[in-house]
């Protein structure tokens, strides 16, 4: 087991490497940089009369370190990380990467461990009851709300939402936390609401997730519960529910499992809009105006932090595996 995580712990570091690479490298691929972005932004919102001379485009080029050959400026960024754990410098925003990013990633992760719980609450328990009570009523309801959720779009689930807590249960909406908690020290009074505001982007995002995960749950469950060896341990009398829970459900619930490597970047991927309607404070929203405002530095280290959780996720998948698919043994 050691030598595995071991073994896996330098492929993951080889592999997030790789990926601050290639993320660095695209984000140059656009025409321009930074600073043609910055002076376009400024003359649009006239803070400039007039476009800036050569001269002074060089020198702001050169403030910014941009005038640099592109690997020059990869590797004072990645040995910088590696040494210091600076991630450098946001020219847009005007700030340490660090401070832009420290909240918002705690309140991501917090977001995408509440949609991942409520996914696995609601998927087993209701995917298990539609296979073991196939095409009966319960089935055909969870089978058409799994539909519905799979076509509704997030962002117009989450309106759907803001509008009935606002007007029916009079509950403050949108942001994680009501306006008196925003800049308070953590209390008790604070987490609760906070766990309150995190109710409506949670069924949001996790709503699509949820009914994918039922249809596949009880998919597979019913290809197993059809096998020689389940019709055998009935016949034995033994209780149906451990019948299930012994191997058959072990055995279904694997690629939901594989998946949770994927959760994050998924739920990163489509809450952009999520939380631009919902005015929620997490690295989408950021990473998007990043990349539009070609900030290369922040939208790489927003990057690769995703990447990163991506690969302790795959790496606690694999893990789970092992325990939950008595099929799996770890070699080497």
């Amino acid at each position: 087991m050691l030598h595995y995580i071991v073994r896996r712990v330098i492929l993951a570091l080889f592999t997030m490497l790789t990926v601050s690479f290639l993320v660095f490298m695209v984000i140059q691929l656009p025409e321009g940089d930074f600073v043609d972005a910055y002076i376009r932004d400024q003359l649009d919102n006239q803070i400039l009369l007039q476009p800036p001379t050569e001269h002074e485009e060089f020198l702001l080029r050169e403030q910014f370190g941009l005038n640099r050959p592109v690997l020059v400026q990869y590797g004072s960024w990645i040995s910088k990380i590696a040494i210091s754990g600076d991630f450098g410098f946001s020219y847009r925003k005007q700030k340490d990467i660090k401070e832009l990013i420290e909240d918002r990633l705690f309140f991501t992760m917090v977001l995408s461990a509440a949609t991942s719980v409520f996914i696995f609450l609601f998927t087993i328990p209701v995917g298990m009851y539609s296979a073991v009570r196939q095409h009966s009523v319960g089935d055909y309801v969870f089978t058409f709300l799994g539909f519905t959720g799979l076509a509704v779009p997030d962002f117009l689930l989450g309106l759907v939402l803001m509008y009935l807590f606002l007007s029916y249960f009079k509950m403050s909406v949108g942001g994680l936390f009501s306006g008196h908690y925003i800049d308070q020290p953590w209390s008790f009074g604070r987490v609760i609401d906070l766990l309150q505001h995190l109710i409506i982007p949670m069924v949001v995002l996790g709503t699509a997730g949820m009914a994918g995960g039922i249809r596949i749950l009880r998919n597979n469950l019913l290809d197993e519960l059809s096998k020689p060896y389940v019709v055998t341990a009935r016949a034995k009398g033994t209780k149906n529910w451990r019948v299930i829970a012994k191997y058959p459900f072990r055995i279904s619930i694997n690629p939901m499992i594989s998946g949770i490597g994927g959760i994050l970047p998924g739920l990163i991927g489509s809450s952009v809009i999520v939380s631009i309607v919902l005015s929620l404070p997490t690295l989408g929203p950021l990473l998007l105006e990043a990349l539009m405002m070609e900030d290369m530095f922040l939208a790489g280290t927003i990057i690769l932090l995703l990447s990163s959780l991506t690969v302790v996720g795959v790496l606690i998948s694999d893990l789970m595996l092992v325990f939950v698919d008595p099929r799996i043994k770890l070699t080497g």
